[in-house]
């Protein structure tokens, strides 16, 4: 009988037009861009059957008892949303935060669009049978998940009223029977090779005028004329020295539309702009999403510290106070988001469709925050381990090498071994100078999106008068003594 992990293997051999280094990619599972990541998913996948702990991260369906990641779960009660929190917080920690698509995030979208079917419905009378079918496909069957939101980076100076960039962003060609036909480009889609199906809508609001670009869709990967287009990769065999590259490059991808044919059963909205914006922007969903991005975050500044401390404690430097107060400071990084993501959790409350969701105010806090945290914690662990980052031999499989015996003696440590502490300071790097630590400090300042506007949004969707009131109250209150 296969594994879970085994099974979602299997499902990736669908025809898809994965593309990277001028060819396409045949098995994944044997290609050594894919491989150590898809090792790494296979066995979050088969936590689902393990008694110790499938209750940690899923739930038992109702109508069959088989286990189902937490990310499907409807949270109805505080009790339920804690179970989605440690859920994320699992996986997150089996990956040390450092895989940020897991399949939690859109699943978590997919659910609350289904938790909120009845009330979606009212932007299209076909929504909530169209969500449900799906939701329950993607839940039984194990469906990875992803999102591709953006648009081609080609002249950002103009829009849509441009015919060229019109054509390049993903359109509607035509209409069928069996559903509508797209061409043009989505970007970054990570986790994009081994995700079954996509789900994509417009980041931005789109004007009334474009209807053929507003849409809302969950995508087949094996779709004919869909090219999933991989960047450069970031996978490292050499597991001794590049143990983060080797497991946790998720890969990004943009998806190039080839006259793709979607079902309409897959079309959740189509031509309403409007309609569109409104489930971009629903509450049930972004709350229960981007609750999943908060966990993760606390997690990986948590990994972050926990490296930045041994590196402190291996060569000797946490006594000295300057050292000290940066520790420190790692240390607000990491209660502040744990912070918000307690209140967030402990402020949720039921929705208009029952849902216990997460106070989005607080999530949102945290998101903002976490662009500007996370370079800063890396920033911290540069300048705790200083010059010592490129003082490591090649490899650490020097050690046993004809000078062996040298590098025991001049890489030791204060307080571990040579080896060990070469092991550490390239775990470090893996963070901080490989391209696979670039990528995700690139990462945590644009995931969510520009924060200039993440933070300004918060500013324009806020309720200020609570905090102006008093201080015209003082002003009036005083002119009048």
């Amino acid at each position: 009988m296969q594994t879970r992990g085994e099974r979602f293997f299997q499902s990736l051999k669908d025809g898809r037009n994965v593309w990277l280094d001028g060819r396409k990619v045949g098995e994944l599972t044997g290609h050594p861009a894919f491989a150590g990541t898809l090792r790494t998913i296979g066995k979050l996948f088969d936590q689902l059957d393990d008694a110790e702990v499938r209750d940690e991260v899923g739930f038992p369906v109702e109508e069959t008892g088989v286990y189902a990641h937490s990310s499907f779960l409807v949270p109805r009660s505080p009790a339920d949303l804690a179970q989605r929190s440690r859920a994320f917080a699992h996986w997150a920690k089996e990956t040390n935060g450092v895989m940020s698509r897991l399949s939690d995030y859109a699943r978590s979208l997919v659910t609350g669009w289904y938790g909120a079917r009845e009330r979606l419905n009212r932007l299209d009378s076909r929504f909530a049978g169209k969500i449900e079918a799906y939701y329950r496909e993607a839940r039984d069957r194990d469906l990875f998940l992803t999102t591709s939101l953006l648009d081609p980076q080609i002249d950002r100076s103009k829009g849509l009223d441009d015919k060229k960039i019109a054509e390049r962003y993903l359109h509607v060609v035509k209409e069928t029977s069996e559903g509508i036909v797209l061409r043009g480009a989505k970007m970054i889609a990570t986790g994009a090779p081994y995700s079954h199906d996509f789900l994509i809508f417009s980041f931005h609001r789109l004007p009334h005028a474009h209807k053929k670009h507003a849409h809302a869709l969950i995508v087949p990967a094996g779709s004919a004329g869909l090219h999933i287009v991989c960047r450069e990769s970031f996978a490292d065999a050499r597991e001794d020295d590049h143990v983060l590259s080797a497991h946790y490059d998720e890969m990004d991808a943009v998806l190039l539309f080839d006259d793709v044919l979607v079902p309409w059963e897959r079309v959740l909205l189509y031509g309403d702009a409007d309609a569109v914006w409104q489930l971009r922007t629903n509450r049930s969903s972004n709350a229960l999403a981007f609750h999943q991005t908060v966990v993760r975050l606390a997690v990986k500044l948590e990994f972050v510290a926990g490296v930045t401390f041994a590196i402190a404690e291996a060569i000797g430097v946490n006594g000295f106070l300057h050292i000290q107060e940066m520790l420190g400071e790692l240390l607000t990084k990491i209660d502040t988001i744990e912070a918000l993501l307690l209140a967030s959790e402990a402020h949720a409350e039921a929705d208009e469709s029952g849902i216990w969701v997460p106070k989005l105010s607080y999530i949102d806090t945290a998101r903002s925050l976490g662009t500007r945290l996370y370079p800063r914690a890396l920033d911290i662990l540069r300048q705790v381990g200083g010059g010592g980052f490129v003082q490591t031999p090649s490899s650490v499989a020097d050690f046993n090498g004809p000078i062996g015996d040298l590098l025991h003696r001049y890489y030791e440590g204060a307080s571990v071994g040579a080896e060990q502490k070469v092991r550490l300071f390239k775990l470090a790097w893996d963070l901080i100078g490989s391209p696979l630590g670039s990528r995700h400090e690139l990462y945590e300042r644009f995931y969510a999106g520009d924060p200039v506007r993440a933070f300004a949004g918060q500013y324009l969707s806020a309720d200020t008068s609570r905090l102006t009131e008093p201080v015209w109250r003082l002003l009036n209150e005083s002119g009048r003594g």
